[in-house]
This record gives C-alpha cells, sequence and structure tokens, in this order.
C-alpha cells in the first residue's frame, strides 16, 4: 500500500510542476509582448544641449545625436531652443544643402517656429511630428542659414513603423503649424496637439527624450496575476 500511495503521488507531483513551468512561460511570453506593444516615442533633439548653432554650443553635433535612433510615424521631435532659433523641417535635399527657405517650396517645407529671431534667453519648445516616411531633414532658417551653416542641422530617415495614429492623419490638423491660442507661447503645434483622445492609437507627446507613448497595461495586468499563481 506505501509504494502505491508513492507511485500515485508522483504523477500529481510532475502534473504540478508542468503547470508551474507552463505558467511561468506564459508569463515570460506575457512580457516580451508588452513591449512589442509600444508604438510612439518622442525624443529631445540634442538632449539636454538642446537646439542651438555651434557658435553658442560648440559642443552639440546633431547628425551624431540622431545616429542610431529610429524613427517612425507618429513619432515628435522636441526642439528646445530659444527665441533665436528656429526649426525648419524639409523633405528637399536642396532646400537642406544651402540651408535656404526663403526659396523652397511651400509644399516640401515647413517653418515650424512661428516667431521672427529675437535675442532673448525665454525657453521655447517646438514639437514637431512626423509624418511621411523617407528622408527629413531639419535645420534653423535665421539669419540666412548662418545658423545652419555653424551646425545646427541634421537628417533622418523615418520608417513607417506603426503607422500615423488617428489624431495625425488630417492634414488639415498635423500639417500646418499653428499659433497658440493663448498668445504667450512660442511654441507651434498641429491643431489637436494639445487635445490628444485617450485611447491606444493616439499620441500622447507629453512623454520626453525617447520616451514610449503606448504601453501594455492589459499585459502587464495578466502577468501580475501570473505572479501571484505561482507565489500560492
Amino acid at each position: 500500500m506505501e509504494g502505491k500511495q508513492s507511485w500515485e503521488a508522483a504523477p500529481r507531483r510532475v502534473s504540478g510542476c508542468s503547470f508551474r513551468c507552463l505558467l511561468i512561460i506564459c508569463c515570460l511570453v506575457t512580457l516580451l509582448s508588452c513591449q512589442g506593444t509600444v508604438a510612439y516615442k518622442n525624443y529631445t533633439v540634442g538632449d539636454s544641449l538642446g537646439w542651438f548653432d555651434s557658435l553658442m554650443k560648440p559642443a552639440v553635433d546633431y547628425q551624431k545625436w540622431a545616429a542610431g535612433k529610429s524613427f517612425g510615424l507618429g513619432d515628435f521631435l522636441f526642439f528646445d531652443t530659444d527665441k533665436n532659433h528656429s526649426v525648419v523641417q524639409t523633405y528637399n535635399a536642396t532646400t537642406y544643402e544651402q540651408c535656404n527657405y526663403d526659396d523652397a517650396e511651400a509644399d516640401d517645407t515647413t517653418e515650424w517656429s512661428a516667431t521672427a529671431p529675437q535675442y532673448s534667453s525665454d525657453p521655447v519648445t517646438v514639437p514637431v511630428p512626423l509624418l511621411k516616411v523617407g528622408t527629413t531633414y531639419f535645420f534653423s532658417g535665421n539669419y540666412d542659414g548662418e545658423q545652419c551653416q555653424h551646425g545646427q542641422h541634421f537628417k533622418i530617415n523615418v520608417t513607417y513603423g506603426q503607422g500615423l495614429p488617428e489624431s495625425l492623419r488630417s492634414p488639415s490638423e498635423a500639417s500646418a503649424p499653428a499659433s497658440p491660442e493663448d498668445g504667450g507661447a512660442d511654441t507651434s503645434v498641429p491643431a489637436n496637439f494639445d487635445h490628444p483622445k485617450d485611447t491606444d492609437d493616439e499620441v500622447k507627446p507629453s512623454s520626453r527624450a525617447g520616451e514610449t507613448v503606448r504601453g501594455g497595461r492589459l499585459h502587464v495586468g495578466f502577468a501580475f496575476l501570473c505572479v501571484l499563481m505561482l507565489v500560492r
């Protein structure tokens, strides 16, 4: 009888172990898939150095900053600068090489900064959404391109990634810069930038410097439940 009881108990222990192993595997898969749900990122251009020409901050190398980063549709670039520097985005290589915004075509170049150049240390943040696949160029167009010629420029390649979120698919809302309604700020943003909808498919540009905008809360909750079951 003792031998029989020992023989019957063994399968139960094996079965319990198999269940635990399966549960652990499920938890690992869930945690990995949580990372896969990340869709959009926000980057602060130049990180702590901000967006300035090399005469003002000689250590800035924006092309080096962009190297190794992955940019996709729906991502945002944040340019932390001042009123004396501008943000010009273009898809025209000639415009970029000449550091010349005045001769640019209206449909391939956008000046995101709204104010005229002025010597001021007042901080300005210019958010720019990435709306088109391919090579995208950025530079400062102030003082006939002088700031651009002194290092304030870079180019990136934008991939399709997760595609544009619904909030950025309307050209009337996303492509053209809009002046702030309060008149007190100098940051140009898309018309819907300050009012993102609270859904998983929307960009929420409050995050900065490469932070992910969308995550898998459901996956994390399930993984936590798995851990509780393992502890019991």
